[in-house]
């Protein structure tokens, strides 16, 4: 796991998929293009190039010459409850961009339910939140916690709806997450 804001110079050691910030569209950057890595928190890192941001998935850790974080360790064929602590390690994973803690302890994950379809196959429906409507984030968020939740076994599909009742407040934090922010 990754913690910070490292504002670190690297250049990239092959081509890499990632997705621009804020709306999230799909992109490549080409191997030996210089990049700043403004922000590495989770699975991702937030990188800046030549004044835009772009989000890479810790899966292509390697690319910035950086180990790949660990996930949760999960059996080919789990069960039940095995993929909902998988589920919940992985949205602990899941930073907002513009926060420094994760969004299971901002408050932002309101409903997940699991469904089994067959033995190895199972669906993930996701009500969350952003910290305002306006927040242009969103897509990098839903971005964010799809990858991480596709990469679980078993997981075949993952919907996720962004709603606003109730509207997100921080009375909505967990205490280590004011704490983190020093809201409390």
């Amino acid at each position: 796991m990754f913690f910070g804001h490292n504002n670190e110079s690297v250049v990239l050691l092959r081509d890499v998929d990632c997705v621009t910030v804020p709306n999230g569209e799909p992109t490549n950057l080409d191997a030996g293009s210089l990049v700043v890595i403004t922000q590495a928190l989770g699975r991702a890192f937030t990188v800046m190039m030549r004044g835009n941001l772009y989000r890479i998935d810790g899966e292509d850790a390697d690319a910035l010459g950086k180990p790949v974080p660990p996930m949760a360790p999960i059996p080919d064929h789990p069960n039940d409850d095995e993929v909902r602590a998988a589920i919940d390690f992985a949205l602990h994973q899941v930073y907002d961009p513009e926060i420094p803690v994760d969004i299971k302890e901002l408050g932002l994950v309101y409903r997940c339910d699991v469904e089994r379809m067959a033995e190895d196959h199972r669906e993930v429906e996701i009500d969350m939140t952003l910290t305002a409507p306006a927040c242009g984030m969103g897509p990098i968020l839903v971005h964010d916690v799809r990858s991480a939740l596709m990469r679980i076994p078993t997981i075949r599909h993952v919907e996720i709806n962004l709603v606003f009742d109730p509207p997100w407040s921080r009375e909505m934090m967990s205490e280590a997450a004011l704490l983190e922010t020093g809201m409390l």
